[in-house]
């Protein structure tokens, strides 16, 4: 049964330490390009963080529903409710990157008035706001994906983020690129793991 657990355990661990390293990488790329604009993506990428909660709650409200499903033998049913768990995480999330893509000032003004900082702010997430969603989804499929004991995938999924910001704001940084090309790439990333994502978790067998 220890082994079972770490099985599962011991992987998933490296998943919320992917998401730390994604964006300590990315802020110290960020650091050369002033003090405005690593203000801007610092609210930003607060805001990600507040909005994980979210996928995690709907996720792991799935775990023990798609374990007892698969344990019983039903893996149609167990895949039924990681996808709709991955919905509602994915709508509910997309909604808000939506929101603050179109309106970003909304979340801004709670904490700064600055001009060079709510420029910076508002352009990454008209860039990096409507991949929220893809991130909702990915966050939320990885937890359900643990009740299957198939967390390879998903886990897989958040190394391709990493290493899509890590290498491609590292190259964008040396070229002199401008900060929005970084919060596209941040947007991207998103996509690219939400994507990969639900991908793994289609072609991974469950049961």
């Amino acid at each position: 049964m220890f082994l079972d657990i770490l099985k599962v355990g011991a992987i998933s661990c490296l998943s919320p330490l992917q998401s730390v390293l994604t964006i300590l990488i990315f802020t110290k790329i960020l650091a050369g390009f002033g003090t405005e604009t690593l203000a801007g993506y610092g609210m930003g990428s607060r805001l990600e963080f507040l909005l994980i909660p979210i996928a995690f709650a709907v996720g792991v409200a799935s775990v023990p529903m798609v374990g007892m499903a698969i344990g019983a033998g039903f893996v149609t049913r167990a895949r039924k409710v990681a996808w709709t768990a991955g919905t509602v995480a994915g709508l509910v999330v997309g909604l808000v990157g939506l929101v603050v893509a179109v309106e970003p000032t909304l979340w801004i003004a709670l904490f700064t008035s600055d001009p060079g900082v709510t420029a910076a702010a508002s352009s990454y997430f008209a860039l990096a706001g409507p991949g929220f969603g893809f991130f909702g989804v990915g966050v939320c499929l990885y937890f359900s994906s643990q009740g299957a004991a198939k967390v390879g995938g998903p886990v897989l999924a958040g190394t391709i983020r990493l290493l899509l910001v890590g290498i491609g704001g590292w190259w964008l940084a040396t070229v002199s690129a401008p900060a929005w090309t970084l919060f596209a790439l941040v947007g991207a990333a998103m996509v690219a793991f939400g994507l990969a994502t639900i991908i793994s978790i289609r072609l991974t067998r469950w049961g």
